[in-house]
């Protein structure tokens, strides 16, 4: 079996997972960064014709300028610019590969330079796609899993079915096509209008009383118009109660209805990616689902073990985005100089 050591492997190729290897890198420590999916696997999945709502200099990491021609970045900016980062730095990213265990080990020294004589304190064991198995040793960890890993089911019947999905891409597809967009806040609101534009027959069907208070102000008034002149419908106060092959059955303030529906997409957010840091004991708060970590070094209790990103936020996924959680990797290398690396 395959087995390297390096300095800092990071788990999770997002921004501030590539932010955290290459402030590793320009502090001369080796890095390592994984994914069971692409580079910016989050980003590759938003909406296809999707615009930030920050300004590019904002979401920029590693010092490289981030320089678009309009006053935001789109999807399609973002990826070319972290692809360009990564391709600056020339960091080791290990795409469509998924750490599987990681444990607490205790090795020798490696021999080589001596900014490299670091003892490895975990090891993880990492699936290629093509089910080739690899094992890294690295003297301290970044969790950086992101936050589209998990979705929130509704835990209904029909909810497998191949025309429900969680997260939406475009709308092109359901031209003409009687559509159902299950919850309320932003991404719901954004896939309703692009289906709407792209002419789809759009259903929203959300537990609250109405459009969540968080929707972005500048999108509220042409939701709320399209639902007033009814090119857009909504159930509020309903739920999904079963998913059919060209039906969604609801429960509501008008009994039990069934929404005819050839698509659904389930837009109820999702849960922070926590599964290796279970796996070694990391303690998380059953309320908040913040794993325990020092806000300042985002070091956890377990030596070398640290967070980067928006896994830090718990189940409060609007408390970090990029452009405060870019800056964690020079916290957590500012901590492993001063502390760990000796």
């Amino acid at each position: 079996m395959e087995t390297t050591t390096v300095d800092l492997a990071v788990v999770g190729a997002g921004p501030c997972g590539l932010a955290a290897a290459i402030a590793a890198q320009r502090a001369g420590l080796s890095a390592v960064v994984f994914d069971r999916g692409c580079l910016v696997n989050g980003i590759a999945g938003y909406p296809t014709y999707m615009t930030f709502f920050s300004t590019a200099e904002r979401i920029a990491i590693g010092g490289v300028p981030f320089i678009v021609a309009t006053e935001k970045p789109t999807r399609r900016d973002a990826l070319a610019y972290y692809r360009g980062v990564a391709d600056v730095y020339g960091l080791d990213v290990r795409q469509y590969e998924t750490v599987q265990t990681m444990r607490q080990v205790r090795v020798d020294p490696r021999p080589g330079p001596s900014e490299s004589e670091r003892a490895a304190r975990w090891l993880l064991r990492s699936e290629k796609r093509s089910g080739v198995v690899r094992e890294t040793a690295a003297h301290a960890v970044v969790i950086a899993t992101g936050y589209f890993g998990r979705p929130n089911r509704l835990g209904v019947p029909g909810e497998s079915l191949s025309h429900v999905r969680h997260g939406y891409l475009e709308g092109h597809a359901a031209w003409r096509e009687p559509v159902v967009i299950v919850g309320g806040a932003n991404s719901a609101v954004d896939a309703a209008l692009d289906m709407y534009r792209a002419g789809a027959q759009v259903t929203m069907v959300h537990v609250a009383e109405g459009l969540d208070a968080n929707v972005k102000p500048w999108v509220r008034p042409e939701i709320e118009a399209r639902l007033r002149e009814g090119a857009i419908t909504a159930r509020f106060g309903s739920r999904v109660v079963a998913i059919e092959l060209e039906t969604v059955v609801i429960e509501g303030p008008a009994g039990t209805e069934r929404l005819p529906a050839t698509q659904v997409y389930t837009m109820t957010g999702y849960l922070p990616e926590t599964g290796l840091l279970e796996q070694i004991g990391v303690p998380i708060d059953a309320l908040s689902g913040i794993p325990a970590h020092d806000p300042i070094t985002m070091a956890t209790p377990l030596p070398g073990v640290y967070l980067a990103g928006v896994i830090a936020s718990g189940n409060q996924a609007n408390r970090i985005f990029i452009e405060n959680g870019r800056d964690h990797g020079d916290a957590i290398v500012a901590h492993l100089l001063r502390h760990s690396l000796r």
